[in-house]
Formats: structure tokens, C-alpha cells, sequence
């Protein structure tokens, strides 16, 4: 990303593969969902999981928990690589997409399983493999 993206200090949502702020290097990386490898240190340091809701940049935080606070209950799971919220919603880029991925974040977080971690790993992985994009 380009050392002047945020300059203005205020965080901007994600605007995908077209985003204007990424290097050459850096849009390639996040067709190609390469932009997570490092986030792999943080699961093996047990900071995070591999299935779990994905972790929002406190700005955004503040701005949804103004409209659900049923947010702050996500607290409670480590974030994670993969989340269901990510393969049906894709990369979040309006507040109508964040309630709609902490509506889907809250549902696993209420019926979270070993089964389901599983289906999410293996549809993220089909999912990246068949070049569906998020």
C-alpha cells in the first residue's frame, strides 16, 4: 500500500483489486489473497485462530457498535483467517456490508463448532483454488 493511503488520519474501507492506494506488488497480493500469509505468525503464536470472525480497525469498531453493540460479544472468540462472514459477504466496503458480516460473525459465534470451523476452512480453500474472488 502506498506510504500516503491514509494520510488524512481517518481510516477508508476496503476498495478491492482497483483499490488506487495499492502498489503493483500489493494488488497482486490481494487477488491472490497473499496478503494474509503473515497473519499465519499470529495463529501460531495463539494471538489468533484459524476460523473465527475477522478483526475491523477500531474506527469502524466504534461506528458499529453505535448502531449494534452486540458486537463487543465477539470479544470474547480470537479473530481468525477464515470466516463464513468473508466467503458469503466478501471484503467489506460499506457499513451495509459490515452489519451484514457481524450478523453472520454473531451467528458463529452462537452455533461455533469443530464441524463448522472445518466446512469454513475447506470452502475457503476451494474457494481461493477456483479463483472465486471475495
Amino acid at each position: 500500500m502506498a506510504t500516503t493511503s491514509e494520510a488524512d488520519g481517518k481510516p477508508q474501507l476496503c476498495k478491492g483489486a482497483d483499490d488506487a492506494r495499492l502498489t503493483r506488488i500489493g494488488r497482486f497480493l490481494r487477488e491472490h489473497h497473499l496478503d494474509e500469509l503473515p497473519q499465519l505468525w499470529n495463529v501460531f503464536k495463539g494471538d489468533m485462530s484459524f476460523v473465527g470472525p475477522r478483526p475491523e480497525r477500531k474506527y469502524f469498531v466504534d461506528k458499529i457498535m453505535a448502531i449494534n453493540p452486540d458486537y463487543e460479544l465477539l470479544y470474547q472468540l480470537r479473530p481468525g483467517l477464515f470466516s463464513e462472514a468473508t466467503l458469503y459477504n466478501g471484503y467489506t466496503d460499506t457499513m451495509e456490508k459490515m452489519l451484514k458480516r457481524l450478523h453472520m460473525d454473531l451467528n458463529y459465534f452462537y452455533n461455533r463448532s469443530l464441524w463448522l470451523d472445518t466446512k469454513i476452512i475447506f470452502l475457503t480453500i476451494f474457494s481461493i483454488l477456483s479463483g472465486k474472488k471475495f
